[in-house]
């Protein structure tokens, strides 16, 4: 009885650790998420505000990191362009590895072009593994995906919604404005082409310069970027979760839209979106 009674013991406690270390790895992907969808100060720079990472099962690897990793990614039949691993030891906990990440690898963390995310601990062996995949082929040019965009954005208008601190109330659907889908395209086209991703393109020009560029007339304007992601749905899913990006989604003040995308395999990301609001 005392040796049954050891072993139930000790298959509750394995359990009870395990769920611990679960629950510490959605925490740490839940701050490295809040983390970018602020502007952070990152080796001298500032950051953009970004979409958050989603959460990946196949990225999910063994801590001792024995193994190669884009094999390990290819059995795991995740389709790979880039990837990166960090390895912590050390970390108590999901503050305290979030706090490492922070000071040691700020640039693997804002880096616009991964979009997905695996984290695996045994005891304070940590492995956080940020990947980009391959794009899908089911894209439409950059005028479908651009009105696609627009569907999904005013579907998501339909409903109050909380970004962030903010409450918005829901709200009437946007407009079509091609001059703004004109601004939109042209910036989309210098990130894919350029390798960056910022609001501010290269000759520093902002999204307001943009659009008055075009033509656009309107007295406010509010811009949304992204990068990696291969469908409409994944995009506008990632700026409802930002509360920066969610905020402009939502905002009952812009009742026009012009959005596309631009694509530019020897980028970085990949794939680059532009959606960009304006109220006349």
């Amino acid at each position: 009885m005392r040796s049954r009674s050891s072993a139930a013991t000790l298959c509750l406690g394995l359990l009870f650790a395990s769920t611990v270390h679960a629950a510490d790895e959605a925490q740490l992907i839940e701050s490295i998420n809040a983390y970018r969808s602020q502007v952070q100060r990152c080796a001298d720079k500032a950051s953009e505000e970004l979409p958050p990472l989603s959460a990946d099962s196949r990225l999910v690897l063994s801590v001792s990191g024995g193994e190669d990793l884009q094999q390990a990614l290819t059995r795991a039949a995740y389709p790979l362009v880039n990837v990166q691993a960090i390895s912590l030891s050390g970390p108590r906990d999901a503050p305290a590895a979030m706090k490492v990440l922070q000071d040691s690898f700020c640039k693997v963390l804002l880096d616009p072009q991964f979009i997905d995310i695996g984290v695996s601990r045994q005891a304070r062996d940590w492995r956080i593994v940020l990947a980009r995949p391959l794009l899908g082929r089911g894209l439409g040019d950059g005028a479908v995906e651009g009105q696609k965009l627009l569907e999904r954005i005013n579907t998501a208008r339909t409903q109050s919604r909380q970004c962030g601190a903010q409450t918005f109330a829901a709200t009437t659907p946007l407009a079509w404005n091609a001059l703004l889908a004109s601004a939109a395209e042209t910036h989309s086209r210098a990130m894919a082409n350029g390798n960056f991703f910022s609001h501010r393109d290269r000759d520093g020009r902002t999204p307001s310069d943009r659009a008055e560029l075009a033509g656009y007339s309107g007295g406010q304007v509010g811009e949304n970027i992204a990068a990696g992601q291969d469908s409409a749905d994944q995009v506008v899913n990632g700026w409802l979760a930002s509360p920066g990006h969610c905020a402009n989604l939502m905002n009952p003040q812009f009742s026009e839209l012009g959005a596309t995308y631009a694509a530019d395999p020897k980028s970085d990301a990949g794939i680059y979106w532009t959606a960009l609001f304006g109220a006349p």
